[in-house]
């Protein structure tokens, strides 16, 4: 029992039966195959509720009791645990409820709790009146579902086209639900359930909210007895009724009553037209095919019982309430009696059917035509179903063909009467009483029926026999493909009744005979007919006896009698004076003659309204002239009422731009309205004066309206600029003024005897004004006076009438209050949910005031520029401004909350919705506005929330956008869904507009974020969560929504692209906004799981708009990456995952392992993906969505253009191009079309008119080329955009995604896919080469982290087995590296590169290079990026840093050569090969890339070419390069760089664009310098020559000495001028450098250039050997320049250079040698290690930066000394082939040495540098690098060691590794990535100090060379001077002369002159001091450095030698 007293929290009431509704409008009406079979199942479900029609629970003890106590104990729901508790206020609520709609107390329970959830949707209302609403509703949805179902039977009548199978499952259950007594029910709740009865229930229960609520309940009431009778005609119009429910129907319809408007209501119309289809066999007639079938089912063909009852039951003479209702059903009764009667194959009923013709007459009896007239073609429905229109047309046509003896009866008794009529009159008696007018209803009837024809059928087409064939069947109106073929005896028949009716008409029926000729003139081709009719009835030739007048019903005989009343009135017209000429005078038109008038009057309208032809033809009658008697006739005295009617068939005239044109003049002439004053009239006349003395004083206003319809249809068709020129200054404005002054102004205050008649005057006025304005287009000569010359003087001419309105609403002028305040009133009035009288034309008024808001809002900007640029004196405010004026009723500034309150009707008036949105829209553009606008809207909580309810209202409407060109003529159900999807898309560009203002905005306020603090503080909820209201974003999400659970993904997608896009837009910008995205974004996450369910749809296939789905794609896509990159950052990385596999994976989507893995198994059950068999794959998500665009593009086809100039066309297209909404330029195509037709009608001559239409083709073909170029752009646009947010979404995947997240493997795997991929397309020939740069882009970035990941996972081998790695081994030897023999390794060589494997990448390379050769010549930015992407993809093959761990060198050089090929040079060797076959083609690209165009392309062309020159082992690059000659142009290209380089040197550079450009250059050529060859090239393109010519090398700046220790300010980005100057300087010193070292051959010519290059910019090189100030960069330079001038400067090159050498020449150049070396030898004393340049070495490096710059400093000074020492060692051995003739470069004297070790001794003077220095030095910097060796030894020892243990370091060691390499933000990264940066911070830490062991080592071996060579000299070759000079001789110096000479006397140099200064004492002192300082402990220390450094680097016992050699010296010279 428990669980039957479960609540259902969906309310059993409701919720499934909106569910089946839903179901049946699936499978039904959006015709979803999926749906069919869930109908089934929900059919047999509900079938009872169904057979049971609207039966509610029934009350219950024991469900009341439970719910008594559910306060305290609690009831249980549906699918939930536990139970819940329920208020007492719900469960007194429940009660009443239950007692109010009779059902059981649960089920008033599960009412109230759906009501408390749905309350969101209904604001405003308690839970009470939503779950009265829910009540009825579910009720309507059974009621509808059934009448659907109904509808899809098989049938006689129509078909729905649906599936076989569907069709026969609804047949088969509404067949058993029939035989269930559906009939019977259906009939007894029509008369049940009654509104008011309802709402006095409801009203007494309290169950009746706002008016809206009101109507809502009384909608859902009528609605449901609505449907519930339109089953039941469905199904007769479908199957017949057997007998019983037959006369269960004839018995309801005896009680039936009417309305008191006389008309059927629309539930018993429903119900008659049921019974009338019960007795209809037309389509017996119609020859279906299944007609054998239909007829054996037809009771009233087969069965005998089923007559005879209805026959009887129809004979009782007891009369129904409705006497005209009984006789319609007996005369349909005798019709198909009469009907059975004529069928062959009918079995006998002959004693029914000779009934008939007594039945008829019964019928008749009872009025039955008027009956008809008023009470069923009356009815307000009749008209909305076309089988109801059918119908009763078959039942006149039957009537009329079956029954022609009835017929002709008619007729007689219509004479009679008539005569007697004459004869009573003629006599003077009193009518006679017994006049029936049956013929007179009849033609009525007729006339009635036809006259609206809503569905296009044009039936009446049946009544004209046409004496042309008809050209198709289509004209004649086709339901599903029955033509009308009626038999033409049928058509016959009819024609011939109306033909006969017109011959000698009774004068009683001349005007319904001309009533019924109007209705059946409706439509085109029954107009044509009818005119024909009117035509031939006239000529005198017809076989007519009434004389030569001919008939009275033709055109002949009514304009000749309108021509004699205009005659006979004409003398009546009163003098100026009279002043009584008001009164009709007495021989006027008498009110009979009236009558027959107005009537012809109309039928003329009709018929020229239908048919162009007959217009024509009638105007230009020459006997009748119509317009001009008309407008004769209008200016007589007549009633205002024929006025008006003459002036509504000219209106009809008016139609044709032809006619209209002379209509104006005409009008003007005869001044209707008085256009001109003349001095002598006292009086005004014309329709003025009729106005205001006339109809006011009647209180009713025909003719005003005539004459506004008038002028409004002539407005429309010719528009006269020079109206009434030559009377007065020419212009519409006095038409304008009237209307304006007299007709608008004044509409309010007038009195009207019929309220509508007030709103017809406001709408028809209103509409006048809208058309003028909607074609205005404002145009510099409206801003000009304009004169004209009327009477002899200069007046100035009106201006345009738009110019004119535009001027009155853009100030607070009458029109614009009286508009804003008929908005106000509008709104009110709607507001009320009251029909009122007039209400249509209310509405239609307020939307015209709408629209003039909406055009002057369009057009103000363009017509207040050119005010401003006029002479004007005229003032005018935005529209904005005044519409935020004061209003005077309210006073409040609410004129634009009363706008948008019309959202709030948005579904009972989309049209004035749309207009509202679309002028919010316009407003909201601006900021200041928005700020008033969220203030206004927010001031009063109730209009708030009204306004809030509103907005979503609109967006909630649910309409599929229809894919209609806009030419065609829409259905209007079609046009309302048009309109209310264009409402949604203005709300949509409102919200999108708005949010790019700043807050507070109305987006905001309509999304539901807070206003008061802060945006970000907003807290996002479902609608009703604390107490939060159901917001635009709500409905937003809730568009989007629908359909994600199914397969088929979002329907708006499909169904409403355009709005699905704009949806998107907005939770994109709401995302992408710092202020609304925090919030958003949560909410998408938590509440809704937007993301992942809208993802999982990707990519959305819709071919039809591409351009939309792109741009869906794109939003959403732009959204994932935004959502991606904040849970990374925020560290969620459930979410991230669960996008990322999405996205990612190529396995069939199974529920992850994870944690969150209950709440994904649900989610993808319910996505109903298919579980595959995990071995397949699946395509990526990633990969489908690049799939899924098209990089293909068709082009319009060029124009071909017969008379328009093509470049002439091209030009104007040009100048007609703007930037629409999106910011794409297209081409305006309205203004495009007003350009050409302007051109055309500019032309003059004969020719011109007859090439119009041809023009004028030809201009279309222009408009639909212009339209195919817009959708091109549009097109190509979009598809940039999508692939822009692709590349975006994929470089967050990969850059901002935690990368554990992704295996290695699988990231490469997937790089390469889309790498793959992303080339297939655009290497397509057809792809579109818009789309390169952006691909370009997406190939860069993949290219990158392929790069990338490919180098981590070389790096990161998994360890080998510790046996395997020797003691010393490093952990960090390359994975491939062959010292690995363990057997997992092994196989790994085999695989190739990466895992993804080298023939992977070898096709990535292909792609690569044929991108690059697709660009061809242009798109040398896309080359940049495919640069870029070619220069990581080769990085993969460079081996990363290793360790200098000094192992390696242990193999011998055997070992090295055999070893196998490792994977790098593998694939290096490869790559070369693939790049070397795309031959020159390739290498031309590149190579004009670097030398020319836009810089960073040529920076990158040029580091592509080092690169691949750099690995080219063929050398086939270098060979092209100078071959093809691009080497030399980059050569010469350095003295064009001179000058901008010097412009660098400023203090305030220019852009430095230049200085990397000329790196880039110079990084190459010293790239190129490094291969022999390549330095060869060089030599002879001369760039060293070149180098020699800049001058920027000698713009050395001063140095600051601020700087002094690199301790800088905080670094900028603009370096300071001299470290500019350095970036300039050092590449050329390093090209020098290694020009000299690799130019083997050459050598002397390339040291020759070089000594040329540094004697050149010789000041340059002195400054900075002088090293003034010491710094990283000037000890840098140092280096590089005491490096080159080791090589250059020596003595040997000056026989080299190729000058003339003159005397003075050589001299000069000696100088400079000298100066050179002698500051080279200077800097030894410097740099041996004084203290000041000690401190460097203890100086504590604070962040990295400090200590890098300390390695740096360490290095350079290091390298200085090794330099100066290999020069120094150079200049001995140049110098001296033989030890005879040593060169001696240091003095004997080793005092320095112990100066410095022993106690500073201050007063030892600086040897100054032209002395020469002492051996001292030498020494000293032999000591000091053995000291250094050992602590770097040591340092690189332990960092080795750190390097193998990285992980056992403790954290602070990390963090300190780290911090050099990143300064800032160390603490945020993983671990992982510490241990990376920690690593790349020990290579370079170990590779410098092993660097530095290699210097030091140099170091020591040439000062022991050089100190063993002076040693050997000065000891056994020395001859001293006299003992007696002893005492100078530690003095004495070198003079430098002499020096000089020594130096440079060639070969046979002899030294020994100069040194005779060496005393004995010198040399003993010398001895002494060497066996002193060379002791045991530094000789020692040597040898262990040999030991451990020089052994292993294979010099073998240099340095053992030399000590020997040395200790041998020193012993030698002791003994």
């Amino acid at each position: 029992m428990a669980s039957l007293l479960a609540v259902n929290s969906a309310a059993s009431l409701w919720g499934p039966y909106k569910d089946i509704w839903q179901t049946v409008g699936n499978a039904i009406w959006r015709r979803q195959p999926e749906a069919v079979h869930l109908l089934d199942l929900i059919l047999k479900k509900h079938k009872p509720d169904f057979i049971s029609l609207f039966k509610n629970p029934a009350k219950n003890v024991q469900q009341h009791e439970k719910v008594q106590k559910a306060s305290t104990e609690g009831v249980a729901i549906q699918g939930q645990q536990g139970t819940r508790l329920l208020p007492e206020q719900l469960i007194r609520e429940a009660f009443i409820l239950s007692d109010l709609f009779d059902i059981g107390e649960l089920a008033a329970v599960e009412l109230l709790l759906a009501g408390e959830h749905q309350q969101p949707h209904f604001p405003g209302l308690t839970r009470g009146l939503v779950a009265v609403l829910l009540y009825w509703d579910g009720k309507r949805c059974i009621a509808n579902s059934l009448k659907a179902l109904i509808q899809s039977r098989r049938g006689k009548t129509w078909t729905l086209e649906l599936s076989p199978e569907l069709v026969s499952m609804t047949t088969r259950f509404t067949d058993e639900l029939m035989e269930q007594g559906l009939t019977h029910k259906i009939l007894t709740l029509v008369s049940q359930i009654d509104v008011n009865n309802e709402f006095e229930k409801l009203q007494r229960e309290r169950g009746l909210g706002s008016e809206k609520h009101r109507k809502e309940v009384s909608d859902l009431i009528k609605e449901c007895r609505q449907s519930l009778a339109e089953s039941l005609f469905s199904w007769t119009c479908q199957s017949p009724l057997s007998k019983d429910d037959t006369l269960l129907l004839i018995g309801h319809l005896e009680r039936v009553t009417v309305e008191a408007s006389g008309s059927l209501d629309s539930v018993n119309l429903a119900l008659v037209m049921a019974l009338l289809y019960c007795f209809d066999i037309s389509f017996i007639e119609q020859g279906a095919e299944d007609r054998e079938d239909i007829i054996h089912q037809l009771p009233l063909l087969t069965e005998r019982q089923y007559i005879s009852s209805i026959h009887s039951r129809l004979q009782d003479s007891q009369p129904w309430k409705l006497p005209g209702l009984q006789a319609t059903v007996r005369l349909a009764w005798a019709l198909a009696l009469r009907g059975i009667s004529q069928l062959s194959d009918v079995p006998a009923l002959a004693e029914f059917t000779e009934a008939d013709e007594a039945m008829a007459e019964l019928a008749i009896a009872d009025n039955i035509f008027l009956f008809l007239t008023e009470s069923v073609v009356g009815s307000e429905n009749f008209y909305q179903e076309e089988f109801y229109i059918r119908r009763i047309h078959n039942l006149i046509t039957d009537f009329l063909a079956l029954m022609p003896m009835k017929v002709k009866q008619l007729r007689n008794r219509a004479d009679e009467d008539a005569r007697m009529i004459h004869m009573s009159l003629h006599m003077g008696n009193d009518l006679p009483i017994s006049l029936r007018r049956d013929l007179e209803h009849l033609m009525l009837l007729i006339a009635e029926l036809y006259k609206k024809n809503p569905f296009n059928l044009e039936l009446a087409l049946e009544y004209w026999c046409p004496s042309e064939p008809l050209q198709t069947s289509t004209i004649m109106g086709s339901y599903l493909g029955v033509a009308h073929q009626r038999p033409p005896q049928r058509q016959v028949v009819l024609s011939k009744f109306v033909r006969q009716m017109g011959d000698l008409l009774p004068p009683t029926i001349y005007i319904p005979y001309l009533k019924m000729l109007q209705g059946l003139a409706s439509g085109p081709q029954c107009a044509h007919y009818c005119f024909s009719l009117l035509k031939v009835n006239g000529s005198s030739h017809a076989e007519n006896i009434q004389g030569a007048g001919g008939s009275p019903v033709s055109w002949e005989h009514f304009f000749h009698s309108l021509m004699l009343y205009h005659e006979h009135l004409r003398k009546d017209l009163p003098s100026a004076d009279s002043v009584q000429y008001r009164h009709l005078p007495l021989r006027g038109i008498t009110q009979k003659e009236q009558d027959g008038l107005i009537a012809f009057l109309q039928l003329t309208t009709t018929i020229i309204t239908w048919s162009e032809n007959a217009r024509l033809a009638l105007c230009e009658h020459p006997q009748w002239t119509p317009v001009v008697v008309i407008l004769g006739l209008l200016q007589c005295s007549i009633p205002p009422i024929l006025k008006a009617e003459l002036l509504k068939t000219l209106t009809a005239f008016g139609k044709s731009p032809e006619i209209a044109a002379s209509l104006w003049q005409s009008l003007e002439y005869t001044q209707i309205l008085q256009t001109v004053r003349i001095p002598s009239q006292r009086q005004a006349i014309g329709i003025e004066v009729e106005l205001n003395e006339i109809e006011s004083r009647c209180e009713e206003y025909p003719l005003t309206r005539a004459f506004c319809q008038l002028i409004s249809t002539l407005v429309e068709s010719s528009f006269p600029s020079n109206l009434g020129a030559g009377l007065r200054p020419p212009g519409f404005d006095p038409y304008l003024q009237f209307l304006r002054d007299s007709v608008f102004l004044r509409f309010r205050t007038r009195a009207y005897r019929r309220a509508a008649e007030k709103w017809e005057v406001a709408e028809v006025v209103l509409e006048v004004f809208y058309k003028l304005l909607r074609d205005y287009e404002p145009q510099m000569e409206d801003f000009v006076d304009q004169f004209v010359e009327l009477r002899g003087e200069e007046i100035i001419a009106y201006k345009p009438p738009g110019f004119s309105l535009m001027y009155h609403l853009l100030n607070e002028s009458p029109m614009l209050e009286l508009s804003l305040s008929l908005l106000e009133e509008g709104v009110k009035q709607l507001d009320t949910y009251a029909p009122f009288p007039g209400k249509k034309h209310l509405e239609r008024a307020v939307q015209h005031c709408l629209a003039l808001l909406n055009l002057t809002l369009q057009k103000e900007n363009l017509f207040m520029d050119l005010l401003r640029e006029s002479q004007l004196a005229l003032i005018v405010t935005p529209l904005e401004q005044l519409l935020q004026g004061i209003n005077p009723r309210t006073k409040k500034a609410d004129n634009v909350v009363n706008i948008a309150r019309y959202l709030y009707h948005g579904n009972s008036n989309p049209e004035l919705a749309f207009e509202s949105a679309k002028i919010l829209c316009c407003i909201s553009c601006n900021s200041n506005i928005q700020i008033k606008l969220v203030g206004d809207f927010t001031h009063d909580q109730s209009v708030s929330q009204k306004l809030m309810a509103g907005f979503v209202e609109c967006l909630d409407s649910e309409d599929a956008e229809e894919f209609i060109s806009p030419e065609e003529e829409l259905e209007p159900d079609k046009k309302l869904a048009r309109i209310r999807h264009e409402t949604r898309i203005h709300i949509l560009n409102l919200l999108i507009t708005s949010l790019e203002r700043n807050p507070p905005n109305l987006a905001l306020y309509l999304l539901g974020f807070e206003l008061k603090k802060p945006v970000s503080t907003t807290n996002l909820q479902d609608p009703g969560v604390l107490g939060c209201p159901r917001t635009c974003l709500h409905a937003i999400l809730n568009i989007l929504e629908k359909g994600t659970e199914g397969r088929t993904g979002p329907m708006a997608v499909r169904e409403s692209p355009q709005l699905a896009e704009l949806c998107y837009q907005v939770i994109y910008q709401l995302c992408a906004c710092s202020d609304t995205s925090g919030p958003t974004m949560r909410y998408l996450r938590t509440s809704q799981d937007f993301l992942f369910s809208q993802l999982q749809h990707l990519p959305f296939s819709n071919r039809e708009c591409e351009i939309s789905m792109l741009n869906q794609m794109s939003w959403l896509m732009k959204t994932a990456s935004i959502e991606l990159r904040v849970t990374s950052l925020n560290r969620q990385r459930s979410h991230t995952q669960r996008l990322l596999h999405l996205l990612l994976d190529d396995m069939p989507v199974k529920p992850y392992s994870d944690g969150e893995g209950g709440i994904e198994d649900e989610n993808r059950s319910v996505s109903g993906f298919l579980h595959f068999d995990t071995a397949t794959k699946v395509r990526r998500k990633i990969l489908s969505i690049l799939d899924s665009i098209d990089f293909s593009q068709e082009i319009p086809e060029p124009l071909q253009l017969d008379f328009f100039d093509r470049a002439q066309i091209e030009q104007v297209i040009a100048n007609c191009e703007h930037k629409n909404l999106r910011g794409q330029t297209v081409c305006n195509v309205k203004l495009l079309h007003r350009v050409l037709v302007a051109e055309v009608n500019a032309l003059q001559g004969m020719a011109a008119i007859g090439q119009r239409p041809l023009l004028m083709e030809e201009i279309s073909t222009i408009l639909q080329y212009v339209v195919g170029r817009n959708k091109l752009l549009q097109c190509l646009h979009a598809k940039r955009h999508a692939l822009e947010s692709w590349r975006q979404l994929v470089e967050i995947i990969l850059t901002a995604c935690p990368q554990d997240l992704i295996q290695a493997e699988d990231r490469q795997l997937i790089i390469r896919d889309l790498l793959q991929d992303v080339h297939d397309k655009i290497l397509d020939d057809d792809a579109a080469q818009e789309l390169m740069p952006v691909v370009a882009g997406a190939v860069f970035t993949l290219t990158a982290h392929l790069s990338q990941s490919v180098r981590t996972e070389q790096k990161q081998p998994q360890p080998p087995p510790l046996a395997a790695a020797g003691p010393g081994e490093s952990q960090f030897v390359l994975m491939l590296d062959s010292s690995f023999t363990s057997p997992p390794m092994t196989e790994c060589v085999n695989v190739g590169f990466a895992s993804i494997g080298d023939s992977s990448l070898h096709i990535i390379l292909k792609k690569l290079l044929d991108f690059i050769l697709k660009t061809g010549g242009g798109f040398q930015r896309v080359r940049t990026h495919l640069y870029g992407s070619l220069l990581y993809y080769l990085q993969m093959a460079q081996r990363p840093d290793e360790p200098d761990t000094l192992e390696a060198a242990k193999k011998t050089m055997w070992e090295r050569l055999t070893a196998p090929e490792d994977a790098f040079s593998k694939l290096q060797r490869e790559n070369i090969a693939i790049i070397e076959s795309y031959g020159a083609a390739l290498m031309e690209v590149v190579c004009r890339d670097a030398c020319d165009g836009h810089e960073i392309g040529r920076m990158l062309a040029l580091a592509l070419l080092d690169r691949i020159v750099s690995v080219d082992k063929q050398q086939q690059w270098l060979l092209y390069l100078s071959n093809s000659g691009y080497l030399k142009v980059l050569v010469d290209s350095l003295v064009e760089d001179d000058l901008t380089l010097q412009s660098l040197l400023s203090p305030q550079p220019p852009l430095l664009k230049a200085l990397y450009t000329y790196e880039s250059k110079m990084a190459f050529l010293t790239r190129v310098a490094k291969i022999q060859q390549g330095a060869l090239e060089l030599l002879k393109s001369g760039v060293i020559v070149r180098l020699a010519q800049c001058q920027v090398y000698d713009m050395r700046p001063e140095i600051d000495h601020q700087g002094l220790f690199g301790i800088r300010e905080p670094p900028v980005f603009i370096p300071a001028p001299v470290d500019r100057y350095r970036q300039i300087l050092l590449p050329a010193l390093q090209l020098c450098q290694v020009i000299l070292t690799s130019s083997m051959a050459q050598h002397l010519q390339a040291a020759g250039q070089v000594l040329q290059f540094l004697i050149s910019h010789s000041d340059t090189i002195q400054a900075i050997l002088r090293c003034q100030d010491v710094s990283a960069g000037s000890l840098q330079e140092l280096a590089l320049l005491t490096g080159i001038i080791s090589k250059a400067a020596l003595p040997g090159v000056l026989s080299e250079l190729d000058v003339d050498v003159t005397e003075g020449s050589l001299m000069e150049l000696q100088g400079h040698i000298g100066r050179f070396q002698r500051q080279c030898l200077g800097l030894l004393s410097r740099f041996g290690g004084s203290d000041r340049l000690r401190q460097f070495k203890f100086q504590d490096g604070v962040d990295g930066d400090r200590m890098n710059k300390r390695d740096e400093i360490e290095l350079a000074m290091q390298q200085i000394c090794a330099n100066v020492m290999e020069y120094c060692q150079s200049l001995m051995l140049q110098s001296s082939p033989t030890f005879q003739h040593a060169v001696c470069l240091f003095t004997p004297s080793l005092s320095e040495t112990i100066n410095r070790e022993g106690r500073q001794d201050t007063q030892a003077p600086v040897v100054p540098y032209w002395r020469l220095p002492g051996l001292g030095i030498i020494v000293y910097l032999l000591k000091q690098s053995a000291n250094d060796f050992f602590t770097y030894y040591d340092s690189h020892r332990q960092n080795v060691n750190k390097l193998q243990n990285i992980e056992q370091l403790p954290p602070d060691e990390i963090k300190e590794l780290c911090q050099s390499v990143m300064p800032a933000g160390v603490d945020k990264i993983s671990t992982s990535q510490k241990y990376i940066l920690g690593r790349r911070r020990l290579v370079k830490l170990i590779n410098n100090r092993a660097k530095l062991l290699s210097l030091c080592s140099y170091i020591i071996e040439t000062c022991l060379f050089i100190f063993w060579r002076h040693l050997e000299y000065y000891l056994l070759r020395c001859t001293p001077t006299d003992s007696q000079d002893s005492l100078l001789a530690s003095t004495v110096t070198f003079k430098s002369r002499r020096l000089q000479d020594a130096f440079t006397s060639e070969t046979n140099l002899d030294f020994r002159s100069g040194l005779t200064r060496v005393s004995q004492h010198d040399i003993e002192q010398l001895q002494i001091e060497a066996i002193n300082v060379f002791g045991e402990s530094l000789q020692k220390k040597l040898l262990d450095i040999e030991g451990l450094y020089s052994k292993v680097r294979s010099r073998y016992c240099f340095i053992q030698a030399l000590v020997r050699r040395i200790r041998g010296l020193l012993r030698l010279s002791r003994g």
